[in-house]
């Protein structure tokens, strides 16, 4: 049935409902509150922490406290992004309100009102308090400025007055976190065992000879995996595979897309605007007035879109420049000549080779590896090719490109200091070291201070009424064909124009579908986690966004259930490898002889590779990866020594251990402890957080209601 025949058959009904909420209005009182004697007060209940019932108009009242505040704080309402983590925020203030709160009262901590004075205006302020009261255009903290704001705090408005005790609060509650965190860390402890195992694991070496088959070698479709097999996988690694509620769904969706026709009428509108941008006097109010997206006046060239950026040679006072499409939007620009900005803007690219957290040794294995790089790239070596296989952070896959950025910290000092130095673009030839490792960095922009004054103009091609229906009319047509999944799959079989996608295991808290994001994606999940909804069951349109979208739910998991098919992708590739590896050793037979007969023997598919100084913290054998079963193989054989045939993570192995080079004997093993120290430290956090969240047995229904 149709959309519209609905609303259609439903306007009768809706008469009737309007008359019940009139009534039910006026009996007010407790018949639909909190405690609902119609619906049951557990219909609004958000969640239970540690025993305690979470209802909805609790959780309300803490999310529209936190909301007040962030519409105090930035001018304006929150969003739909910035209300989901105002909703999160709300909750972890109510399970710190509950659960932590218990922990701390067994322990007796507390927060004296000495000692929050001292945090606000004492000798030992909160680094949060400073934060607040930092000076913008200084950067400095001045403590009168604070003492100031708290002798005239009675003569604020009250909502100022609330946000000032809400604050105090969070401080409290931080400091009572702060010790109970403290206390647990002081309880983590390194060993000097631990550290003398992890000394060894990074500088103890082995040479090692390999014969390697992996299980790709073996195709898919010769090994048949049964359900038993699945099922005995699982029963055997059940903690690996913990179960949830989720759901998966297959959908289609009608975009509300601008047609030709729409983008046209637009094109001219833009060229009209074009001609009076040119002519107006006063070009940044008029391009304020008619422009659909906010653009500043003055522009460093690394601001630019990079089609106006490739104009900057022609540019002319009083010139205009496009229109230029980005996505949906037409954009012109008028120049109006330059001025020197009081910072300055470079662009560059950089190969890091990282350091943090590393021994000596192997910062000066690093340093040598940086060295080599850029001696490579001085004797002609591509500086980007050599970014994308070597640089150890998330540029490398722009061949190092970290674009425009500027003089104000964007960068950590020493990187850039030697940008900012430089007077041309090109390499710096030698390497810069920072706090992460170290760069070789290429100049691709010289620093410059030049702002463009750019008036511009922006238009966003909007879908007109005709386009929409259309939409409309599509996704209509398609949902009063389709109640069945059988249906739904032969209908886009016959719609080569409808494109069916796949999301599979979703929570109940899912805010984005794939690409699909916005607050309207949450009826489609509360849909599909409906009691209501069965597998099969087909929706009606949604709207989400410029699109119609409609769903077929294809599956159900349950967290106290797990079945084979929740997991039947994951386990059959396992069940399938374990089946492969005993193919490979069973063909590879007594394996005698030297590794290359082997290979020979067996055929296509067997490598035989060396791994020279390999450990076991890091180690690599190239084809085979990292293979911790296979690292701890090599270790553990005699030089000289071979082992058997055993599946490894990629594939079936033969180890044989060429060479070991026991790590050189030191006396102080306390750079190693810090480390491990650090590290097992830097979790405590998480895993406080965790185990009380366990400990409270939390149950969270949020998802039911937003």
């Amino acid at each position: 049935m149709s959309v519209i025949n609905k609303i259609r058959e439903r306007s009768g009904l809706a008469v009737g409902i309007i008359a019940v909420s009139l009534i039910l209005f006026i009996v007010g009182g407790d018949l639909l509150g909190g405690r609902s004697l119609l619906f049951g007060g557990d219909q609004q209940k958000v969640g239970e922490i540690d025993g305690k019932s979470v209802d909805y108009q609790e959780f309300n009242a803490k999310v529209d406290e936190i909301r007040a505040q962030y519409e105090q704080q930035t001018g304006r309402p929150p969003g739909d992004q910035e209300m989901t983590q105002i909703r999160e925020q709300a909750w972890n203030q109510l399970l710190f309100e509950i659960a932590y709160q218990g922990e701390f009262d067994k322990l007796g901590l507390k927060v004296s009102p000495e000692e929050l004075v001292d945090m606000v205006q004492g000798n030992n302020i909160s680094p949060t308090v400073r934060q607040a009261f930092t000076n913008p255009q200084t950067g400095v903290f001045d403590k009168s400025s604070i003492i100031s704001y708290l002798k005239g705090l009675k003569n604020l408005p009250p909502q100022q007055q609330a946000a000032w005790a809400s604050f105090e609060k969070n401080l409290n509650s931080d400091r009572l976190r702060e010790k109970y965190e403290g206390l647990m860390r002081l309880s983590v402890f390194t060993t000097t065992a631990e550290a003398q195992k992890e000394y060894q694991a990074q500088n103890a070496k082995a040479n090692v000879k390999f014969l390697f088959v992996p299980f790709h070698t073996i195709n898919d479709t010769t090994v048949k995996v049964t359900d038993s097999e699945l099922q005995d996988y699982l029963d055997k690694h059940k903690d690996e595979y913990p179960g949830s509620d989720s759901r998966s769904l297959q959908y289609v969706t009608f975009s509300v897309t601008p047609s030709k026709e729409d983008s046209a009428t637009l094109y001219n509108e833009i060229k009209s605007l074009a001609r009076g941008l040119g002519a107006a006097k006063d070009d940044s109010v008029f391009a304020q007035q008619n422009s659909d997206v906010r653009v500043p006046l003055y522009l460093t060239a690394g601001e630019m879109p990079e089609q106006l950026r490739a104009s900057i040679a022609t540019f002319a006072p009083g010139g205009i420049y496009g229109p230029f499409r980005e996505g949906n939007t037409y954009f012109i620009y008028k120049y109006g000549g330059t001025k020197k900005d009081t910072s300055f803007t470079a662009r560059a690219s950089h190969i890091l080779i990282q350091t943090k957290g590393l021994a000596d040794s192997a910062k000066v294995q690093a340093r040598s590896k940086a060295e080599a790089l850029l001696k490579q790239i001085q004797g002609g070596a591509n500086f980007e090719a050599l970014a994308q296989t070597n640089s150890e952070d998330g540029s490398r896959s722009q061949g190092g490109d970290l674009g425009y950025f500027k003089n104000n910290g964007q960068m950590v000092k020493p990187f850039e200091t030697a940008v900012f130095a430089a007077t041309s673009a090109g390499l710096i030839p030698r390497l810069i070291e920072t706090e992460y490792g170290y760069h070789i960095i290429k100049v691709t922009q010289p620093k410059t201070n030049v702002l463009y004054r750019i008036a511009a103009i922006g238009k966003t091609i909007s879908p007109s009424q005709t386009t929409r229906d259309e939409a409309l009319r599509k996704a209509d047509q398609f949902a009063s064909e389709v109640r069945t999944k059988e249906q739904f799959d032969a209908k886009v079989k016959e719609d080569k124009s409808v494109i069916v996608a796949t999301a599979d295991r979703l929570p109940e808290s899912a805010a984005q579908i794939n690409a699909l994001g916005g607050s309207e994606v949450r009826q489609i999940v509360r849909w599909a986690f409906d009691k209501g909804t069965d597998i099969g069951e087909v929706s009606e349109p949604f709207i989400v966004g410029d699109q119609y979208v409609i769903a077929v739910l294809t599956k159900k998991t349950e967290k106290d259930k797990v079945s084979v098919d929740d997991f039947r992708t994951e386990l059959t590739t396992k069940v399938r490898n374990e089946l492969k590896g005993q193919q490979i050793i069973a063909k590879l037979g007594n394996a005698t002889g030297s590794l290359e007969s082997i290979s020979q023997k067996y055929g296509a598919g067997a490598l035989v590779e060396t791994a020279d100084d390999i450990n076991l913290a890091t180690g690599f054998l190239r084809s085979a990866g990292v293979d911790p079963v296979a690292l701890g193989k090599a270790f553990g054989l005699k030089v000289g020594k071979r082992s058997k045939p055993f599946v490894g993570e990629g594939g079936v192995l033969i180890m044989e251990t060429e060479a070991l080079i026991p790590a050189p004997a030191i006396a102080d093993y306390n750079v190693y402890k810090t480390q491990l120290q650090q590290n097992n430290t830097s979790r405590v956090g998480f895993y406080i957080n965790e185990a009380i969240k366990d400990a409270s047995n939390v149950e969270d229904r949020r998802a039911k209601f937003y």
